[in-house]
């Protein structure tokens, strides 16, 4: 199945750049000037993937980095020009699954992609049950009970999936840092850790989890974090 790209940049010189590598590596891709047209387009089909520039001339990127981040199911990968350090963290916290600073090569775009295709690869097993929660990575669904989840169900974004599903696949194992970047694909960086500790705070929120003294997602101050729920696959 061909993979879909959405492009939203202002710049008709990036969106054209970016377009041509990325349908020259195989894949369909759509461009967007402005962030009402992009939206539109996305309510009737979601991309697996979404390049969002943050300088927009009808809305703030970061607006639309959140929104999509609710709404769950497609990465996000946010280009833009503000490379400080606080712009990084305020992105990924937002649920970006990746920040690229410009000028970038095409192709790095291309490999950052192509990653986060890899790891969104549907699953063999893709509907876990824990304790009162379903959590189906299919349709990045999470459903339980009305007083612990919103409504009876929430969506995740692919970002907190990823730190779900790691959750989910080694119940009652302590996992450090170290542990979790290498298996996030994600380097040593004071960006990362803060946007994963917040990932996990959302998680935690999703499950109706008491932030002092959550019962399923447990901190191990010094060592990591620890799911302490039975899970069954299907």
């Amino acid at each position: 199945m061909t993979a879909r790209v959405a492009i939203l940049d202002d710049d008709p010189a990036i969106r054209t750049l970016l377009a041509d590598a990325i349908a020259a590596a195989g894949m369909e891709v759509a461009t967007y000037a402005r962030a009402d047209a992009f939206e539109a387009a996305l309510r009737q089909s979601l991309p697996d993937v979404c390049l969002v520039d943050l300088g927009l001339p009808d809305r703030d990127g970061l607006a639309v980095v959140s929104r999509l981040a609710l709404e769950g199911g497609a990465a996000i990968i946010i280009i833009s020009g503000r490379g400080k350090v606080q712009d990084r963290i305020t992105g990924l916290e937002l649920g970006a699954d990746d920040y690229v600073v410009k000028p970038f090569e095409p192709a790095e775009i291309v490999a950052r992609i192509r990653a986060r295709l890899r790891k969104a690869a549907p699953p063999a097993r893709s509907i876990a049950r824990f304790g009162p929660f379903t959590a189906d990575f299919d349709r990045f669904t999470l459903t339980g009970p009305p007083d612990r989840v919103k409504d009876g169900e929430v969506a995740f974004s692919q970002a907190e999936a990823e730190i779900l599903r790691l959750f989910l696949d080694r119940p009652r194992r302590l996992l450090s840092r170290p542990e979790m970047q290498e298996a996030l694909g994600g380097a040593s960086s004071e960006s990362f850790d803060r946007a994963m500790d917040v990932r996990i705070s959302r998680l935690r929120a999703k499950l109706g989890e008491d932030p002092r003294n959550p019962a399923l997602i447990r901190t191990i101050y010094g060592a990591g974090y620890i799911f302490l729920g039975d899970v069954d696959w299907s």
